[in-house]
């Protein structure tokens, strides 16, 4: 009896793990598209007035909270410096997650994301005050959070985007498997 249960458990984890390489990556990056997409691109879309250059009174107070309170957030009160950072911001939002999504660059895509989530993490915390909360404490905060998602970037940087990418049909076309795309 414990025979058959560990042949039953070698065959079914075996094989598993025997596909895990190709299965992974696209799990985290459907993951991704569920978990993160729209909450991305909807962000990015707050961020913007009209067009891609014309920064919201939103994306003022949401990248530079303090600032745009001491103005009223008057957005012609942005200087050079941050309207560039507003616009790299938007632009991240679109680009890294559409990236992810299609499994193009994804690697880099992942590690660009990571930093991504941790300056929005430190704005949340400077800025709108929002409690950081710890690890192991019982509850879900914002810090749990942020370590979850940038766990799920990290199999992406690790694994790369899987079979069913871009990466990977790059890779073919250039000679390299998916796992070092």
């Amino acid at each position: 009896m414990i025979a058959r249960l560990t042949h039953l458990h070698e065959t079914l984890f075996g094989t598993l793990d025997r596909h895990a390489a190709q299965i992974l990556p696209l799990l985290a990056r459907l993951v991704f598209a569920a978990v993160l997409l729209v909450y991305y691109w909807n962000s990015a879309g707050l961020k913007i007035d009209g067009s891609i250059f014309s920064p919201s009174a939103g994306a003022f107070g949401q990248i530079f909270p303090k600032a745009a309170e001491a103005v009223l957030y008057d957005v012609s009160q942005l200087n050079i410096l941050q309207r560039l950072v507003i616009l790299a911001g938007t632009v991240a939002e679109y680009i890294l997650p559409a990236l992810i999504l299609i499994g193009l660059f994804t690697r880099l895509s992942a590690v660009a994301l990571i930093g991504f989530i941790w300056v929005q993490t430190i704005v949340d915390v400077t800025g709108h005050h929002v409690p950081l909360g710890g690890l192991f404490d019982n509850s879900i905060g914002l810090v749990d959070q942020r370590v979850m998602w940038t766990f799920l970037m990290l199999v992406l940087v690790v694994k790369g985007a899987g079979a069913l990418s871009i990466d990977a049909i790059a890779g073919r076309l250039f000679g390299r498997t998916a796992q070092t795309a």
